[in-house]
């Protein structure tokens, strides 16, 4: 399988704005449409890039929801964007995300980003691609979620779980930070970025 690594973009970014349909609209309040202001409150929220059909995406996601679920009570919340183009790849449309979401009772909103602009805006490249940002909304963590790949190793969480035992409890993170590996994220003709 061909892999992508992400773009490591630089750290202290501001996270961009977002405001996308929840393909799981039931979770987390059971609006229809998340928007970054809705997680004002969280200490920190984790942003990541996935899909449904990517062996690399798939490959962490039981990981990402258990993690998502221990850190709830620490003030940290997921969102999960997927923005394949459907039409090219149909196991990542809108009603298969949320049947996905619904059979893996993701924690977490599952947003789809049908134009591709959220993930332009983020420099996001490949699934998984993460990003962590602090309280002020900036990043102090992108990269891969552990050393893992499919077939190669339960997947642990290594990398992002230590991100963010280091930002809650001194404030920073300070750990050497590694590009994620996956399926380059499906562009749209023309909307691949150059």
């Amino acid at each position: 399988m061909a892999a992508t690594y992400s773009e490591m973009i630089e750290l202290g970014t501001k996270a961009p704005p977002f405001e996308l349909p929840a393909a799981n609209a039931g979770i987390a309040g059971g609006d229809d449409t998340r928007r970054l202001e809705d997680f004002h409150d969280a200490a920190v929220l984790v942003v990541v890039f996935t899909c449904n059909h990517c062996p690399y995406a798939r490959h962490v996601e039981d990981g990402l929801i258990e993690t998502a679920t221990a850190y709830e009570s620490r003030s940290v919340r997921f969102v999960a964007i997927s923005s394949n183009d459907p039409h090219q790849y149909p196991d990542d449309a809108f009603d298969a995300m949320a049947q996905r979401a619904d059979a893996k009772g993701y924690p977490f909103p599952y947003l789809f980003d049908e134009t591709q602009e959220v993930a332009r805006s983020y420099g996001a490249a490949c699934t998984p691609d993460i990003f962590v940002f602090d309280r002020d909304r900036k990043l102090v963590y992108r990269g891969r979620f552990d050393e893992t790949r499919p077939g190669q190793g339960h997947p642990t969480g290594r990398d992002l779980r230590a991100a963010l035992d280091e930002l809650l409890e001194l404030g920073r993170v300070s750990i050497e930070q590694h590009p994620s590996i996956g399926c380059n994220i499906k562009w749209k003709p023309g909307n691949a970025p150059s």
